[in-house]
C-alpha cells in the first residue's frame, strides 16, 4: 500500500494502532464536512460562485487522477469503475466526493441563473442532480467498508442530503424527501456533540440549514400550520444549502401573491380609487405592501439599518416593474380616455409613493450617519462621517420633497388629502432645510471659517424656529419632530455663540501669531538639517511655511546674498597705433579755388 499524506482536513488511521486482523483491510478517516465546507468556501461559494467551484472540483479530480495513475486512455476513453477492490487509498474516496460536488455545482450554478432556468435547462438541472445521488451513494457505500464509524456516518448524511435534494426540486415525493433531510439533520447533531470545537460549530451550522428544508416539506405535506408568508423568515440565512430552498420559496410566494392578488381589483391612494386590470401590477403591488409591512410593522423597530436599505431596495424594484406594466398598458391602451386617465392616475400614485418611500430611506441614511458623525474611530477600516455627507443627504431630501410636492400638486380636481399631503411635504422641506443650514454650519466650523459658521449657525436658529413655529401651529403635529427642532434651536444658539468666542479669540491672538510665525522665518539660516532652501525647490509641491512636526524654521534664500562672479566687457589696449607710418592722404583732399585778386594778396 502506497504512504499515506498527512492532511488537516483528512487523516489516516495510523497502523500501529490497528489490530494485525485488520491490517490487510485499513479503515480510512475522512472528515467530509470540514473538508468541503473549506473547499466551497475558499473557491468561489463565499460569493455564491458555482461556476468557480465547478472548475476547481474538475481540477482537483485532474490531478487525483494523475497522481492515482488512474486516467481514462488518452486516445480513447476507457472507463474505469471504481469499487470497492480498486479503493486502496485515501484519494479514491476523494475521486468519488468531488464528482459528486462537480455534478451537484453544475446542478446549482443552473438553478442561480439570473432569468432562472428555462425547460432545457431545467432538464439538464435534474440530470445532474442525478448524477449527484449517484456518486454520493456509491461514496456511501464505499465509506461503509473502508472508512471508520464517523466517516461512514457523514457519508450516509451526505448521501441523504443529496437525494433530498433531488426530491426537493423535482418537486414530488415530499415525505420521502423530509425523510432524508431528518435524517441527515439527526446525523450532524449526533457528530455535532463530539470532536473539536470547529467540528461542532461545523455540524451546528449544518442542521441550521437544513432546518429551513424540513419546514418547507412540513408545510407541502400540510403537516405544518405554517402560513407561506412565514416562510421568508425562514429563508434569511446564508448557505449552499439553502440557495435550492429559497429559490422554491421565491415561487412559492410568487404563487401564493398570484392567488391573493385575484381578489385585488382596486388600488386605493388619498382618497381615490384605481381600478388594476393587469394580473402583473397586481402581483407586483401586492409585493411591495407586504414588505412594506416589514418596515412599518410592530417588528421594524428591531430590524437592524442594513436589513431596512435591503428592504427599501426591493419595494423600490417591485414598484418599479408595477409602473413598467401600467406604462405598457397605456401604450396599448386604445382611445378610450376614460382608461388613460385611469392608468395615468394610478402611476401617479405609484410614483407618489416611491417618492414617499425614498424619503423614509434617505431620513434613514441621515439616522445611520449622524449615529456616526461624533463617534470616535475605533477600527482604521471604519468610516467616520462628516458634515459634508449629511448636508450631501439633505440636498437629497430637499430635492425629494419637491418632486413629491409638484407631483401632487399637479393635476385640476385635488382632493382634501392631496393638499394635505402638499402641506406636509412643505413642512418637511423646512425641516430638512435648517437642519442641511446646521451642518453646513459645521462644516465651516471644521474648517476654520468663524465668520461664515457664525452666520449659518444663525441661520440654521431662525429657520429652525420658523419651523417649530409652524409645526405647533398644525394640527396633527409630530412631537418627536419636534422635540428635534426644539435641541436643533439650543444646538444653533450654542454653536453660533462659541463660533462667536472663538472668532474674538482668533483675532486678539492673529497679531501674535502672525509676529511669531514671521519671526520663526529665517531668511539665512545656518541649519545643516534643511537640505535645500524653499528658493531652490520651487519646481516642487511643497508647503512654504515647512511640515508640522518639523522643528526647525524654514529659510527662504541665504542672506546677505554670496559674492557671484559677473561677465564685464573686454578691456583692448591698441599698443601698435602709435608705431604706425599712415600714407599721406593730401592729395586725395579737395584744393580751394583762388580768384584773380587773391593771388596778390596770396
Amino acid at each position: 500500500m502506497a504512504k499515506q499524506k498527512e492532511t488537516s482536513a483528512m487523516e489516516i488511521d495510523d497502523q500501529s494502532s490497528i489490530p494485525s486482523d485488520q491490517i490487510s483491510n485499513p479503515k480510512f478517516s475522512v472528515n467530509v464536512l470540514q473538508l468541503l465546507k473549506s473547499a466551497q468556501m475558499q473557491h468561489g461559494l463565499r460569493f455564491g460562485d458555482y461556476a468557480r467551484y465547478r472548475r476547481y472540483c474538475t481540477a482537483r479530480l485532474r490531478r487525483l487522477y494523475k497522481s492515482l495513475k488512474f486516467t481514462h486512455g488518452r486516445l480513447k476513453y476507457t472507463k474505469r469503475p471504481i469499487s470497492i477492490t480498486t479503493v486502496t487509498e485515501v484519494r479514491f474516496l476523494h475521486v468519488v466526493l468531488y464528482t459528486a460536488e462537480r455534478a451537484w455545482s453544475h446542478a446549482m450554478e443552473k438553478k442561480t441563473l439570473p432569468d432562472g432556468p428555462n425547460a432545457r435547462q431545467r432538464s439538464y438541472l435534474i440530470g445532474r442532480l442525478r448524477k449527484a445521488v449517484k456518486w454520493a451513494s456509491l461514496f456511501q457505500e464505499l465509506c461503509s467498508i473502508k472508512g471508520d464509524s464517523r466517516t461512514s456516518l457523514e457519508a450516509e448524511a451526505y448521501a441523504a442530503y443529496m437525494k433530498g435534494s433531488l426530491l426537493f426540486e423535482q418537486d414530488q415525493n415530499w415525505d420521502v424527501a423530509l425523510k432524508c433531510f431528518k435524517s441527515a439533520r439527526a446525523v450532524y447533531e449526533e457528530l455535532g456533540k463530539y470532536g473539536d470545537l470547529e467540528n461542532q460549530v461545523l455540524c451546528r451550522e449544518r442542521v441550521e440549514e437544513l432546518e429551513p428544508s424540513i419546514r418547507y416539506c412540513l408545510h407541502k405535506i400540510g403537516e405544518s400550520n405554517l402560513q407561506t408568508s412565514e416562510l421568508v423568515s425562514i429563508g434569511e440565512m446564508e448557505g449552499p444549502a439553502l440557495d435550492l430552498f429559497k429559490a422554491k420559496l421565491e415561487a412559492a410566494m410568487a404563487e401564493a401573491r398570484s392567488q391573493q392578488a385575484a381578489s385585488m381589483t382596486e388600488f386605493h391612494w388619498l382618497g381615490n380609487r384605481f381600478p388594476i386590470s393587469n394580473a402583473k401590477t397586481r402581483v407586483s403591488i401586492l409585493k411591495a405592501q407586504e414588505l412594506e409591512k416589514d418596515i412599518h410593522g410592530s417588528a421594524a423597530d428591531s430590524l437592524p439599518a442594513e436589513k431596512k436599505l435591503v428592504l427599501y431596495d426591493k419595494i423600490f424594484a417591485a414598484y418599479h416593474e408595477a409602473r413598467s406594466c401600467i406604462r405598457n398598458d397605456l401604450v396599448t391602451a386604445a382611445n378610450s380616455e376614460n382608461v388613460k386617465d385611469e392608468l395615468s392616475g394610478l402611476d401617479k400614485a405609484i410614483g407618489a409613493i416611491l417618492g414617499q418611500r425614498t424619503i423614509e430611506r434617505n431620513q434613514l441614511l441621515v439616522k445611520i450617519a449622524k449615529s456616526k458623525l461624533n463617534k470616535v474611530r475605533d477600527d482604521k477600516n471604519e468610516k467616520v462621517t462628516k458634515p459634508e455627507e449629511l448636508v450631501r443627504l439633505y440636498d437629497l431630501l430637499l430635492q425629494n420633497t419637491a418632486d413629491l410636492s409638484d407631483l401632487v400638486s399637479s393635476g385640476r380636481d385635488r382632493k382634501m388629502e392631496e393638499i394635505a399631503l402638499a402641506e406636509e411635504c412643505e413642512l418637511k422641506s423646512m425641516v430638512f432645510r435648517a437642519e442641511r443650514c446646521f451642518y453646513l454650519a459645521k462644516s465651516y466650523s471644521s474648517a476654520g471659517k468663524r465668520t461664515e459658521a457664525y452666520a449659518l449657525y444663525s441661520r440654521a436658529h431662525s429657520l429652525a424656529d420658523a419651523a417649530l413655529m409652524k409645526l405647533q401651529s398644525a394640527n396633527a403635529a409630530d412631537q418627536v419632530i419636534i422635540n428635534e427642532l426644539r435641541t436643533l434651536c439650543n444646538e444653533s444658539r450654542s454653536n453660533s455663540c462659541v463660533e462667536h468666542a472663538k472668532g474674538i479669540m482668533e483675532e486678539e491672538k492673529a497679531p501674535e501669531n502672525l509676529s511669531k510665525k514671521i519671526s520663526n522665518i529665517s531668511l539665512n539660516g545656518t541649519d545643516k538639517k534643511m537640505e535645500k532652501l524653499l528658493m531652490e525647490k520651487l519646481d516642487t509641491y511643497e508647503s512654504a511655511v515647512g511640515e508640522a512636526n518639523m522643528k526647525v524654521a524654514p529659510r527662504i534664500e541665504t542672506f546677505p546674498p554670496a559674492f557671484q562672479p559677473v561677465p564685464r566687457n573686454p578691456i583692448v589696449l591698441d599698443l601698435a597705433y602709435n608705431l604706425i607710418d599712415f600714407p599721406s592722404l593730401d592729395a586725395r583732399m579737395k584744393k580751394d579755388k583762388k580768384g584773380f585778386i587773391s593771388r596778390f594778396w596770396g
